[in-house]
């Protein structure tokens, strides 16, 4: 579960919904491809090869991914179709000010590589001269705060999202930041492969300076300044592991108990640099440790060394944005060393990435305009509320659960805020201005500076419940409990996730558990932590909770027993609500796949029943091939576990698929009954 500001966005990772009702059998297909299994192999030994083998085969990295599967290839196609869209804007000229214009231009300066190699380090030098006139550490905070509004996050980040204490009302919140790798542990760990990782990232800030203009010895310098700063915030960091409870990453204050509590930053230099001294009485620091930390950071060590790390930020994050040798440096570390990727992204797909960044609500206006019909929408909003009974349903069905804490969850599952396609209100880009005789630079920043100042403006507002968390060309759905809403992008309603050719074995098996994953995060180890208004309020009797906890745990040992690469295992902790999630999904989605054919039974087909085709559709959603390096980033990282283990490790837990498929005790994958999870 991707937490956006920690505590947010619930994601699938890559998949989501829709669904089929309505059309007889006679006229609908399997929907199943027999060219992506492996029948040769033992599906009771590893059902994701037995279901993705031949996809596998077929479907070889290509030097562009570190990791390339099913939902890749729709991710794909959604840019092919939004570069169209794209390119009847960008190539004639637009009425100034237009959306189009705004469209047409961002996108020809990001393709513009002649003059974005002509230009190089130029566009920076003023931001980076401007670092380098600090003289006081005094000074720090208002030039943090100065660039933050550059789109230059260093030290620690904030952001202005819902109270989770008072989910109607929006709330300044601090967060721990400041690290260039992201998690801790690159810093911090001293195995083999992090301690290379960790010198090759020295190896790349120098040559980053150095593109920059620095000379050797000063840039070796301004390096060691860097690692001395990111390893000391690192230390006092939370993991990603305690970055997901939710009570200890919440603390609201005044703003005068912040300045007693944190009294080594100059908070209303701060809260004035941001812009939101007048508009705030209140915040939540999520993390205190990295926040004194960066307080005793600033208060000690040297402003050279502190200009120093300020430069970096400036650097690191404008490197996609500048010449060719800047994005291929940024390129090789991040992505070529870290991730094993062998080859950057085409540059026309790097600027549909951005103007879908930059404009995203306008592209996804005319995406959806274009190719999401409405019946899709429809059909979804059906699947939707079909998925609602079923879980209901399960709910309901669970002797471990007092009928107390049944009906809080029966009321918070009715209560879910459904949003589908697109949202009902797009965007004002109006006050964006894009300029296309400025560089690329200047115009991103001026895109940093509308989103900043999008988001100021819900300072001391309620809390918009119609905004949306992703655009609508999105291949990804998402959960957030602050809101109580599950969303579902267009962008995804299209195979393997939906068919609408299929029938329901294998709409139910695909769009059908992404539903009901979503729901679930409602209810994982997280979202039953927050009510139906969407508040971080205990509903839970404590016999219920405590049987939850105990529940849970046997879903987060299991995933840590799994051995991902020799000599390296899972984090059944960090990735523990997605887990959770794909298992009520799981059940709640063929719960309802019953439901809706218990009338009208489907038939065998290809050799297939029904039942075994509704868990062939759910694993060859989680078909991919990935790279050593991106697997060991997101075991570090993702909070969502690899696409072999959504599917190795999620089925042994349902007794559906045991006896869809007959699995046995003697098959490697078989789990006794008593040792299998059993919440939802």
């Amino acid at each position: 579960m991707k937490m956006r500001n920690y505590l947010s966005l619930a994601m699938f990772a890559v998949a989501t919904l829709t669904g089929c009702e309505g059309k007889k059998e006679a006229t609908l297909t399997a929907g199943i491809d027999l060219a992506n299994l492996d029948t040769m192999a033992i599906r009771g030994d590893d059902f994701y090869r037995y279901a993705c083998g031949g996809w596998m085969k077929n479907h070889p990295l290509t030097d562009e991914y570190a990791c390339f599967g099913s939902f890749d290839i729709l991710a794909e196609n959604n840019r092919k179709q939004i570069k169209g869209l794209i390119m009847e804007l960008a190539s004639k000229e637009q009425t100034q000010g237009s959306v189009a214009q705004k469209i047409a231009d961002i996108y020809n300066l990001a393709m513009d590589s002649v003059r974005l190699n002509k230009e190089g380090f130029e566009p920076v030098k003023a931001d980076m001269a401007e670092i380098a006139t600090l003289k006081d550490k005094a000074e720090i905070i208002p030039m943090m705060t100065k660039l933050f509004h550059k789109g230059v996050n260093a030290y620690f980040g904030f952001y202005i999202d819902a109270d989770m204490m008072d989910s109607r009302n929006n709330l300044f919140q601090i967060s721990q930041g400041g690290l260039s790798l992201g998690e801790k542990e690159y810093y911090l760990d001293e195995d083999s492969v992090t301690v290379d990782i960790r010198n090759k990232f020295k190896e790349h800030i120098v040559k980053m300076f150095r593109l920059a203009g620095v000379d050797e010895v000063a840039a070796q310098r301004n390096m060691e300044a860097v690692m001395e700063i990111e390893t000391r915030i690192a230390k006092a960091s939370f993991s990603n592991v305690q970055l997901r409870d939710p009570a200890s990453n919440y603390h609201k204050m005044t703003l005068d108990e912040l300045r007693k509590t944190i009294p080594g930053i100059n908070w209303d230099a701060f809260l004035e640099g941001v812009g939101v001294k007048d508009k705030i009485r209140e915040v939540s620091v999520g993390q205190l440790e990295p926040i004194r930390e960066v307080a005793e950071i600033i208060h000690e060590v040297p402003v050279e060394k502190q200009i120093a790390y300020l430069q970096w930020n400036l650097i690191d994050g404008s490197a996609k944005v500048l010449s060719d040798d800047f994005s291929k440096e940024n390129f090789d570390f991040y992505s070529r060393t870290m991730r094993g990727t062998k080859e950057m992204q085409p540059r026309w797909k790097r600027a549909v990435n951005t103007v879908s960044s930059v404009l995203g609500e306008a592209v996804g206006e005319m995406y959806v305009q274009k190719y999401f019909p409405a019946e899709a929408k429809a059909r979804m909003v059906q699947l939707v509320k079909n998925l609602q009974t079923a879980l209901a349903e399960r709910i309901q069905a669970q002797a471990w659960m007092s009928d107390t804490t049944k009906a809080k969850a029966i009321e918070k599952l009715n209560t879910f805020y459904v949003k589908v396609g697109y949202p009902d209100k797009w965007r004002d880009y109006t006050s964006l201005t894009v300029d296309k005789h400025d560089s690329y630079y200047e115009n991103m920043k001026r895109a940093t500076e509308f989103y900043i100042n999008y988001m100021l403006d819900k300072a001391g507002k309620p809390v918009d419940r119609d905004e949306w968390g992703m655009t609508p060309q999105t291949v990804n759905a998402y959960y957030n409990p602050t809101t109580n809403e599950i969303c579902f992008p267009a962008g995804i309603l299209q195979y393997p996730f939906f068919d609408m050719n299929a029938d329901d074995a294998f709409n139910y098996g695909a769009i059908g558990v992404v539903i009901g994953h979503e729901m679930t995060h409602g209810f994982d180890d997280q979202g039953r932590q927050f009510d139906k208004d969407g508040n971080f309020k205990d509903w839970w009797t404590p016999q219920d909770a405590e049987r939850f906890k105990e529940r849970a745990q046997v879903m987060s040992n299991f995933f840590s027993r799994i051995e991902v690469l020799p000599g390296l295992k899972g984090n059944g902790a960090l990735t523990l609500g997605e887990n959770l999630a794909d298992h009520g999904g799981l059940n709640v989605a063929f719960q309802a796949f019953r439901n809706a054919t218990k009338d009208a039974p489907l038939s065998t087909v290809d050799g297939f029943t029904p039942e075994q085709r509704f868990f062939l559709a759910y694993a060859g959603v989680w078909a991919q091939n990935i790279r050593e390096g991106e697997i060991r980033v997101r075991t570090k990282s993702d909070p969502h576990a690899l696409g072999k283990w959504r599917v190795n490790g999620a089925l042994p837990h349902i007794q559906a698929w045991y006896e869809a498929f007959d699995i046995a005790e003697n098959d490697s994958m078989y789990v006794a009954p008593d040792k299998r999870v059993n919440i939802w």
